[in-house]
Formats: structure tokens, C-alpha cells, sequence
């Protein structure tokens, strides 16, 4: 049996100031995303390339309050179907790992997978500081 991301053991780099949750029981299955041997920088840094979603990555990693987070967590003053398209982009990009919970979506970074194939970014995207508006 092949090992995807979704399904071995978390590697647990340590990356200094990012918050990481343990995964509880029963989580349901992720939605559709590369495998990690598949994650290509170009398209995760054109993913990133976004200040929003840029924004949101950093909210996960560095005031994550739970495992995942539902999109209404963030705070941000946007329309559904912009942030819907944003935290796709993320998730098919493998940046995020998105899980359904009936109705609802809920997203986490995919903090090993990046940091196995891409040593660094993650520590590089938490200490980005947000361009006052």
C-alpha cells in the first residue's frame, strides 16, 4: 500500500512559532489533493502569490485554535464564492489540506508535506509580515 500525506504518521518538523494541533479520532477523509512527491514549487508559490491567500496561511500557522478551521474563522470581509475559489487554489496547490464536515469545509497547511519537499517555506511564509492598508 502506497502511503499518501493524508495517511502516514505526521514527520512533525519543527518549524519555530507555528502552532500545531494534534489530529483528533474520526476525522473524515480530505478532499481531492497532489501527493506530496507531486507538489511543485512554481504552483505553490503562484498559490501564495496572492496576498489574501497569503494572509490566510498565516492565520493558520501561527493562530490556529483547533485541527482545521471552517472559513467563517478567519474574519475575513469577503463574498462566499471569492473565498470558496481562494481555499481551492490553496488546496490544489498543496498548500492546505481541506476536510467536508457536512455543509461546511474546514482547511489546515499542510506543514510536513511542504516542509519535506519545500525545507523552509513554511518558516518563510509565518514570518511575512501583512502590508498595512
Amino acid at each position: 500500500m502506497r502511503t499518501t500525506s493524508a495517511t502516514r504518521p505526521s514527520a512533525a518538523h519543527h518549524v519555530p512559532g507555528i502552532k500545531v494541533v494534534a489530529a483528533p479520532e474520526g476525522l473524515p477523509a480530505p478532499l481531492p489533493e497532489p501527493p506530496v512527491e507531486a507538489l511543485r514549487l512554481e504552483t505553490v508559490m503562484g498559490a501564495l502569490s496572492d496576498p489574501l491567500r497569503l494572509t490566510i496561511v498565516r492565520k493558520l500557522l501561527l493562530e490556529s485554535e483547533d485541527f482545521d478551521h471552517s472559513c467563517g474563522w478567519f474574519g475575513l470581509d469577503r463574498p462566499k464564492s471569492s473565498l470558496t475559489h481562494h481555499f481551492k487554489a490553496l488546496r490544489e496547490a498543496g498548500v492546505t489540506r481541506q476536510r467536508q464536515y457536512g455543509l461546511e469545509r474546514r482547511s489546515q497547511v499542510r506543514v510536513d508535506d511542504l516542509e519535506e519537499r519545500f525545507p523552509g517555506l513554511v518558516g518563510l511564509v509565518a514570518a511575512w509580515t501583512p502590508e498595512e492598508s
